[in-house]
């Protein structure tokens, strides 16, 4: 293990998301998984970053009496942002089309909100990713709902699917973040332990 300092941690991963699982994995960690359980509602003052970060502590807050003294849990929230509102997870086939209607052509973010803690320490953090998605087609749209099934997924795409390899024209950002873990910053944040 490179981070010699967790060797003395088991880490906590509340996230039932199997692309923040691979992630974690992919960076050499070992972990366990639970489920925070929470319902994912925030009040409607917050903005854009505030969003996650706020869905990620309230995820944090559900599990940390539980949390022992050799664990560190590990939550995230990721969200889509464009023209000052959330776009959220698509609930059917029509609304994952219609979600990819209204981000073809243009910009968003992706915004995903981090909670790092053990019982002495604890980091909330954000990341931020500007997204330009080229304009789609309705066969494309069609094709990548009818193959890919989108739904669980902020925005309605995976970046890593399909529709990344032909839709997305740039971003500026970390790629991993739009995949819904930060894992540069994630890495920072571990070393402090």
């Amino acid at each position: 293990m490179v981070l010699k300092n967790l060797e003395k941690y088991q880490l906590v991963l509340a996230s039932m998301s199997p692309r923040r699982q691979k992630l974690l994995s992919d960076l050499g960690l070992e972990f366990k998984v639970v489920d925070a359980g929470v319902e994912e509602s925030y009040p409607e003052e917050l903005g854009m970053t505030a969003i996650p970060e706020f869905l990620a502590e309230l995820k944090a807050n559900a599990i940390k009496e539980k949390l022992q003294e050799n664990e560190i849990l590990i939550t995230a929230d990721t969200i889509v942002w464009k023209d000052d509102k959330v776009i959220g997870k698509p609930e059917n086939k029509e609304d994952a089309i219609r979600i990819l209607n209204e981000l073809s052509g243009s910009q968003h973010q992706v915004i995903t909100g981090m909670c790092v803690q053990s019982t002495s320490k604890k980091y909330c953090f954000h990341a931020v990713t500007e997204v330009w998605f080229d304009k789609l087609s309705d066969d494309e749209i069609q094709f990548y709902v009818d193959s890919h099934k989108p739904f669980d997924k902020a925005g309605a795409y995976g970046i890593q699917e399909w529709i990344g390899y032909v839709g997305i024209e740039k971003i500026d950002g970390s790629f991993y973040n739009v995949m819904g873990l930060p894992i540069h910053k994630l890495y920072q944040y571990l070393k402090k332990f």
